[in-house]
């Protein structure tokens, strides 16, 4: 089995900084639209989202909505999967009508988790506009989606992997790289 080599991507103070910024984008593109809605993609784009929704609100002074979706029964490779999905709630408790909603995830490969939380979303409301806010695009898609709004840009190779990791899921913030040896060589 080959050795991983991982690489610290961002630590806590460069995710801190990354939020910030989406934050900052988040109340210039979007405040004038009327209400905005943050919904966290589970598992760690609720984290994610938990701390961009007072930023925001502070910035636009005004109150921003808070919620939490899942996608699990939304997956396209549901009947290829060999185990059953892990099944967290969902809670939006505002009528999206009109309003802008923005989708929060932490890592953006191939789109079809995106697609997902897009189809789920739809089920509960129809949205005046929906952007998409990650802390990292890794690039590799397969669905014709793009973020609005990034914390980094991270090339990677197929065979690298992207961990994000968030204090209240797993006692740190850090997203790092993991490379087979040997790997793009």
């Amino acid at each position: 089995m080959p050795e991983i080599s991982q690489k610290i991507v961002l630590d806590g103070d460069a995710v801190s900084r990354a939020l910030t910024r989406i934050a900052h984008e988040i109340a210039e593109r979007d405040a004038r639209h009327g209400p905005i809605v943050i919904v966290g993609i589970h598992r760690r784009g609720v984290p994610l989202s938990r701390r961009l929704a007072p930023q925001v609100s502070e910035l636009v002074e005004a109150p921003v909505e808070l919620g939490t979706i899942d996608i699990a029964f939304y997956r396209d490779d549901l009947g290829t999967r060999p185990s059953a999905p892990i099944v967290n709630s969902t809670e939006i408790d505002v009528d999206l009508t009109g309003k802008t909603v923005v989708l929060v995830d932490d890592v953006l490969f191939t789109g079809r988790t995106t697609r997902a939380a897009i189809d789920a979303l739809f089920d509960l409301g129809r949205p005046g506009r929906v952007r998409l806010a990650v802390l990292i695009d890794r690039g590799h898609r397969e669905l014709p989606l793009r973020p609005d709004f990034v914390g980094k840009n991270l090339p990677t190779s197929s065979d690298e992997r992207v961990h994000v990791r968030v204090t209240e899921l797993d006692g740190t913030d850090e997203v790092t790289l993991d490379t087979p040896d040997g790997a793009g060589a």
